[in-house]
């Protein structure tokens, strides 16, 4: 895994927006209560910029750590760790002295911002550039299944028509979540339906971990076009030859095609001697012949193909938009928050990562829709992860809230203090753990 410069200052761009989003969350609702906020910090660690306006009570300073961000609120035991403070007599512009009510309210409001801030960003893509997606039922060929997908019933032509009675519409990562947990599921196959009973034991882990997708479009490896000086070029290969194999492996579709490449280079990869001219095996007018393609570093072959299917792009206006982009963020979050139980697997765990893994989510040219629509994704991310009941975060002090609502009972600061340092240490633990994944996948 490697990460290019554009993607490292979208990433950075992205995360400062997003911290900052947060924390006027909770800082705006600060001073709706009459809190007294002394810092807002954008990143950790010693400020290497600071500045406080005349005539303000808050200080606004850049961290030279770039992780999170935090507000650092009179009279509460929080990320800033004033403890001298604590030791004071309480004053009215203190968090320590307001009601439960709207402490919770103050603790919350970095989440709602994220939430509220992601569903606008996702109405006004929807409203600039509407909703692009590949129906299921606009497939020439059907669907293309891997091995696994085949193990449970499906057939190469397949067309996706239902999952427990409700009807697929668009291909994409809804259309494998609702694979993972339907019982069963209704395709048509040669003209009539047929229904498969599905497995117990199923995850987007499994559907994901496989070089060949578990469900693709099903495309005839036909040539449309080559690209001039490539190595298919190069080899006589023209528009209209169909690919049959490549190193005696099936590659007569693009699925299949690509699939093929990709284990030669991940064999690379993984330390094994690769030749990079491929016997390629192909068909023209109905002759089989053999050539030798010479590929480049990332065996990439210099053909394409035009695609038998298209997508639908549903546009909206500016009010339409706002629920739309709202329904989106809904269930972006419902998806997440149902994908989040596989981190506590082997593998899952194992998939986590750090700042590099965020960065690669990012292309390396820089592209607004895709800046924004991760950036939205990310807010999702950071809303849901801060409502965890874990100590430092705002699940933490909400959870303490909520038990002083119900029991009457205030924690005592000695206990927020310790439970302050306990979740700065798993968080802190659980940065290292996945930037130090992101260190395996860069160099084993």
């Amino acid at each position: 895994m490697s990460i290019s410069f554009i993607q490292i200052i979208q990433m950075l761009v992205s995360l400062s927006l997003l911290v900052v989003i947060h924390e006027m969350g909770h800082f705006l609702f600060a001073r709706l209560f009459g809190v007294r906020v002394e810092r807002f910090s954008l990143f950790f660690g010693k400020p290497i910029l600071r500045f406080k306006p005349k005539r303000s009570e808050t200080e606004y300073v850049v961290g030279w750590l770039p992780f999170g961000g935090y507000v650092e609120l009179s009279g509460m035991i929080d990320e800033s760790l004033n403890l001298e403070q604590m030791k004071q007599p309480p004053q009215p512009w203190e968090f320590r002295t307001k009601p439960a009510w709207q402490r919770l309210i103050i603790m919350i409001g970095g989440v709602c911002f994220n939430l509220i801030f992601a569903c606008f960003i996702y109405a006004m893509i929807l409203f600039k550039w509407g909703d692009t997606y590949t129906p299921l039922d606009n497939c020439k060929y059907g669907m293309e299944f891997n091995e696994r997908a085949e193990a449970m019933g499906f057939r190469d032509g397949d067309v996706l028509v239902s999952a427990d009675g409700e009807a697929f519409e668009r291909y994409g990562a809804d259309m494998l979540r609702t694979l993972t947990e339907a019982s069963e599921v209704t395709v048509l196959r040669n003209g009539a339906e047929v229904k498969l009973t599905m497995p117990e034991e199923r995850s987007m882990l499994d559907f994901n971990k496989d070089v060949q997708p578990f469900i693709s479009f099903y495309e005839p490896m036909v040539i449309d076009s080559v690209i001039p000086s490539s190595g298919a070029a190069q080899a006589g290969l023209m528009s209209g030859d169909h690919v049959v194999s490549i190193n005696g492996t099936v590659a007569n579709t693009w699925t299949t095609f690509t699939t093929a490449l990709k284990q030669l280079l991940q064999k690379e990869q993984e330390g094994e001697i690769v030749n990079h001219d491929i016997t390629l095996v192909y068909t023209r007018d109905g002759v089989a012949d053999t050539v030798v393609v010479p590929t480049d570093a990332s065996f990439r072959v210099g053909v394409t193909i035009v695609p038998s299917y298209s997508s639908v792009n549903k546009k909206y206006g500016f009010f339409a938009s706002i629920p739309a982009g709202v329904s989106y963020g809904w269930n972006t979050l419902v998806g997440y928050v149902s994908d989040f139980k596989y981190i506590f697997t082997k593998e899952g765990a194992t998939s986590l990562g750090g700042f590099a893994t965020i960065g690669s989510l990012f292309p390396s040219l820089w592209n607004w829709l895709t800046f924004w629509t991760m950036t939205a994704f990310i807010s999702i991310i950071l809303a849901f992860m801060n409502i965890l009941p874990i100590p430092a975060l705002d699940g933490g002090h909400l959870l303490f809230l909520i038990f002083e609502m119900i029991t009457g009972r205030t924690p005592s600061d000695k206990f927020m203090e310790y439970a302050q340092y306990t979740g700065m240490i798993i968080l802190f633990g659980l940065m290292i753990y996945a930037n130090f994944n992101d260190i395996l996948r860069l160099f084993f």
